[in-house]
């Protein structure tokens, strides 16, 4: 059905545009508040009445169109289209009390059928020419009040609340950002009952205080967090319950809240963050994320003294360990959604976030998790995944809805919330191929799902990678890397630049590069859950890094990027305190290169690649045991890599057995409908 309304509409707009001047009609109009100001942004939609569907519980709009600035909007439909001697205009808002033409109200955001048949609804007939309405709506929403919050140290940090028109006593749901309370587009759900309160943190806009990135969030001196959550409790319209919504910087700051226990949250939707600020964010296998840091600092108008702070502990100290909710899992007692992407660059934090509160959280969290893990990068890019079109049904995942998990742990609501699969995940596949396996979401009661194998892919001579292990007794490759001319980083897990999946051919040619490549395969190997690399290798260096990227090596040569990682060789015991390497030696070094779920598919190749930098991502390690940005005098480091019996360096790959692999994709959740389940 879904399907066929589509086309319709494309159709509909087809004729719009192509037909001339004289066989077009238009239909013009405003949108206004009671008080005559132009409203924007406000959905229009126009349907001919022969296809309003009598037993359907909503009416569907044929062509929607949006109200621009000054609240004005558009519409040309051909006259020579059937039905339009009888059409129907009506406004779709989310924040105002909806009418179809001419000003009669209905309820919700969308009309039923029976809307219809009141008598003062007027019918337009676009056969005699051009047509002008105008919409006047009552808001659903109570003006918005500013006021200064006060913490605890005396700091008032600028919040705006918005309740809905009528009066009473409401659950509430609290968004704290570093990027301007204007930029939060969730008003919309103070239509659905709610109080919404959107803050600037601390030093930010109109927030007084000193700015620097999540210092007074967590559970320390300073408790931003707890403070507005128990402010929001002690105000006559709230009823004493509150949840918490938002993604990247918006999703840490509920993480670090969570550790702090605010006995009046109850419930979080958390997108895209890292939950150890440290091991996601800011020194990623020890090394020092210069784009992600640099660059997000700039952005959200942090002071210089943010990157001189983050400079200023290398080694994970008690600085990172108050950024670190995981140390505090044992004591958050809020169920959450955690959704994330294999692409994002918090990828592994929002794993990580749902598995300790999942596993070791009190009572009220422990087992009261979900976890989502789409095609997606940083951002809510939804049409392109990297250099590739993104899957039609990878775009929204199913299963789990904001407002019905609010609805459910705010209101008591009984719905499908309490059902969720406590594991959603899509399991990716080869781009542009039909029919490849993979595309399709799977459900699973625990992370890693069950069945999933760790399995060594082994590097060998001759650059190839197998699942045999080598019998050589010596074996091994050398490069020098220079970081006055580190490998260009070229899609991945990133914040700011080119970030997904890339075809790595353009940095796979240089000579500090060492590729492993598997024979072709004969048929499709599913990889779900994380992903770990055991190499053997040296430096003439007193310390650098080993950077391992994991590709899909497609029929035509392409060699996409599936995953990466790095080890900041000083850090190979510990983040705490750095290690240097004694030249020569061989070290056994571990390397993380986080989770994903991907098919490779049947005729290609599995590909490990070995170097030692990936810049901008990283900074460039300047081999000297310094940190980049307090050298002046780096020096080339020639590393050598040790693929042999007694040194088998090896990627351990989740590979799905055999009987996982063969079985038919997971029944379609009631609500979801089949054809969204998997790909074409």
């Amino acid at each position: 059905m879904r399907r066929v309304f589509c086309l319709s509409v494309l159709v509909f707009c087809f004729c719009v545009v192509v037909f001339a001047a004289d066989k077009v009609a238009r239909i013009t109009g405003k949108v206004v508040d009671k008080n005559g100001e132009p409203l924007k942004g406000i959905p229009v939609g126009v349907i001919r009445a022969s296809k309003v569907q009598k037993d359907s519980k909503v009416v569907e709009p044929e062509l929607t169109v949006r109200t621009g600035k000054d609240g004005s909007f558009s519409i040309r439909v051909d006259k020579r289209y059937e039905g339009i001697d009888a059409v129907y205009v009506f406004t779709l808002s989310k924040t105002h009390k909806n009418q179809i033409h001419d000003g009669v109200e209905f309820e919700g955001t969308a009309p039923g059928p029976s809307d219809f048949e009141n008598p003062n609804v007027k019918r337009l007939d676009l056969r005699k020419g051009d047509v002008s309405v105008e919409f006047r709506l009552e808001s659903r929403i109570r003006a918005k009040m500013s006021v200064m919050v006060e913490m605890r140290d005396g700091i008032r940090l600028s919040t705006d609340v918005y309740l809905p028109v009528e009066g009473g006593k409401y659950p509430a749901i609290l968004v704290r950002t570093p990027y301007g309370k204007d930029t939060v587009g969730l008003v919309d759900i103070v239509a659905e009952g709610y109080a919404l309160v959107v803050q600037d943190m601390r030093g930010l806009h109109g927030s007084e205080g000193e700015a620097l990135p999540f210092v007074a969030c967590g559970w320390g001196q300073l408790q931003d967090g707890y403070d507005t959550v128990e402010w929001i409790a002690k105000q006559d319209w709230s009823n004493g319950v509150v949840g918490t919504f938002g993604g990247s910087a918006l999703g840490i700051t509920q993480n670090m809240m969570a550790g702090a226990v605010p006995p009046h949250l109850k419930a979080q939707w958390i997108l895209n963050a890292a939950n150890s600020l440290y091991h996601h964010a800011a020194y990623v296998g020890g090394a020092y994320r210069k784009e992600q840091i640099e660059e997000w600092t700039k952005r959200a108008g942090y002071p210089p003294q943010a990157n001189e702070n983050i400079r200023a502990h290398p080694c994970y100290d008690d600085f990172w360990r108050q950024l670190d909710s995981s140390t505090r899992a044992n004591k958050i007692n809020v169920p959450s959604v955690h959704i994330g992407g294999w692409f994002d660059t918090f990828c592994q934090g929002t794993i990580d976030s749902f598995l300790t509160r999942q596993e070791n959280g009190a009572e009220g969290a422990k087992g009261r998790q979900v976890l989502v893990m789409g095609p997606w990068t940083h951002g809510g890019e939804r049409d392109r995944l990297g250099e590739f079109q993104m899957p039609e049904n990878g775009r929204t995942p199913p299963y789990v809805n904001m407002k019905e998990w609010f609805d459910y742990h705010l209101k008591g609501t009984k719905n499908n919330a309490e059902r969720y699969p406590p594991v959603i995940y899509y399991v990716l596949g080869a781009f542009g191929e039909k029919d490849a396996p993979g595309n399709l979401w799977r459900t699973a009661d625990k992370w890693p799902p069950p069945n999933s194998t760790p399995t060594p892919l082994y590097l060998r001579k001759d650059n190839k990678l197998s699942f045999e292990a080598p019998a050589e007794d010596s074996a091994s490759a050398t490069y020098d890397y220079d970081p006055k001319d580190p490998s260009p980083t070229i899609g991945g897990r990133n914040l700011t630049i080119e970030k997904g999946p890339y075809d790595q051919r353009r940095v796979e040619s240089r000579k500090d590069i060492i590729l492993f490549t598997s024979d072709v395969l004969e048929k499709p190997i599913e990889v779900t859950g994380q992903i770990k690399m055991v190499l053997y290798a040296s430096s003439s260096a007193v310390d650098t890094d080993f950077v391992v990227r994991l590709c899909d090596v497609y029929p035509d040569g392409r060699s996409v990027l599936i995953a990466d990682g790095i080890v900041r060789c000083r850090y190979r015991n510990s983040f705490e305190k750095p290690e240097l390497m004694e030249p020569g030696k061989i070290y056994k070094f571990e390397i993380d290169l986080w989770a994903t779920s991907i098919v490779f598919n049947k005729g290609h190749r599995i590909r490990v690649s070995v170097t030692s930098s990936n810049y901008p991502r990283w900074d460039a390690n300047p081999n000297t045991g310094k940190n980049s940005w307090e050298e002046t005098s780096p020096v080339v480091a020639r590393n050598t890599v040790y693929f042999e019996k007694a040194r088998t360096s090896h990627i351990l790959l989740p590979i799905m057995r055999e009987d996982v692999q063969k079985k038919p994709t997971d029944e379609p959740h009631k609500d979801t409908p089949k054809e969204e389940q998997k790909s074409e």
